[in-house]
């Protein structure tokens, strides 16, 4: 098979991207994820695969629920924010408003599209992401909107590289467990 030409086709399809937050154990997290959809009407499933490399991914692990921003086309900050900063060493979450949702996920008040969703199955079959099958239990709709695409993000640079796996599961936890340290 031809990597070039999976990255083709993936690459026009030009997805929309999402913020996706997660909180555990008064840790937030938030990220950029372009690999997201819904996967069922009866009963409302919405999926999201986050990246292995990600300080989100460790967070969901133990998260109950995740919050899913849809961004707009004005959202580009947010998505440079979420996307090219890393949750290991920044607090994404800084000076930006927010609000616990539902499973005191944080709510990103600047995002008028979003819903809130129970986290369920975990799908890993062994690639860079991993899909998280959720049930939406609470929504926002703010009227019809057009959604930031791939294409218009792509010059961000991710704050990790896709092949990267980080053990503890997340470092800022780590350090605060750790006597002496300070998280």
């Amino acid at each position: 098979m031809s990597d070039e030409g999976f990255g083709a086709i993936m690459s026009s399809l030009d997805a929309p991207l999402i913020v996706v937050t997660a909180a555990e154990a008064g840790e937030k997290a938030g990220c950029l994820v372009g690999f997201h959809g819904q996967s069922s009407i009866e009963p409302a499933r919405y999926c999201v695969w986050l990246s292995k490399a990600n300080h989100t991914y460790r967070v969901a692990l133990g998260s109950t629920h995740l919050a899913i921003h849809f961004l707009t086309t004005a959202d580009l900050w947010l998505a440079e924010r979420f996307g090219t900063l890393t949750g290991d060493s920044t607090d994404k979450f800084a000076g930006l408003p927010a609000r616990p949702g539902p499973g005191r996920v944080p709510v990103l008040e600047q995002c008028r599209h979003w819903l809130v969703a129970r986290r369920g199955t975990l799908l890993d079959e062994g690639g860079d992401h991993v899909c998280m099958i959720t049930e939406p239990v609470a929504v926002h709709a703010g009227g019809p909107f057009e959604p930031l695409r791939l294409s218009q993000a792509a010059h961000l640079e991710p704050g990790h590289g896709s092949r990267e796996r980080h053990s503890p599961p997340t470092e800022r936890a780590a350090r605060s467990r750790t006597p002496g340290t300070t998280a």
